[in-house]
């Protein structure tokens, strides 16, 4: 049986996050959990009563995290270099994709405080739209976006880009540069 040590929200989060990735969220227990983080199940219970209040809780720090890095943009100055920002946020947390299909996955109706999470959840994602309106804004103006073309389109582009699978293993640098490249100048030529 495991001792009973403390663990930091850090330490927590950390461990969730690798066993999400790993099993995804059918496989994910707080068994795995406790034993990764070397203490009993009933030291789990203690902080949740399940685990879709943990995984909600760690969804909701990773997304606030993921917003407060994304307020960066501001600082570059051009459309531009926003967009190089923007595609470097989101290519630095590639997993980013798998934990919103997780996050889907999760019911609503476990308890009181996994649905006010999926609701906070709901919010922050607005929040990250929002809060792209002037990147959007500025790329109009600047006349590098398409006027015509709706903003929920480009970021929902702009952001399953990183759900497309490396088959080919071409290296990140690259495989993110040319991306970019397909996004701000598609894939023809011009002739």
């Amino acid at each position: 049986m495991a001792r009973e040590r403390k663990f930091s929200i850090e330490e927590l989060f950390t461990s969730t996050k690798e066993l999400l990735l790993i099993h995804g969220y059918e496989g994910f227990t707080f068994s795995l959990l406790a034993d990764r983080l070397n203490v009993s199940r009933g030291t789990l219970y203690k902080y949740y009563e399940n685990k879709e209040e943990l995984i909600t809780d760690f969804m909701i720090a990773e997304l606030k995290h993921f917003l407060t890095d994304l307020q960066k943009i501001e600082h570059c100055k051009g459309f531009e270099a926003q967009f190089d920002f923007l595609m470097n946020l989101i290519f630095d947390m590639p997993e980013v994709q798998q934990l919103i299909k997780i996050a889907v996955q999760i019911p609503v109706n476990i308890s009181d405080k996994v649905k006010k999470n999926k609701e906070h959840l709901d919010k922050l994602h607005l929040d990250m739209y929002t809060h792209l309106q002037s990147f959007l804004y500025l790329g109009k103006v600047e006349k590098k976006l398409k006027a015509h073309i709706p903003d929920g389109l480009i970021l929902g582009f702009i952001f399953q880009t990183i759900a497309i699978p490396n088959h080919f293993g071409i290296p990140h640098s690259e495989w993110v540069a040319s991306i970019k490249e397909m996004i701000s100048h598609g894939m023809f030529t011009n002739n």
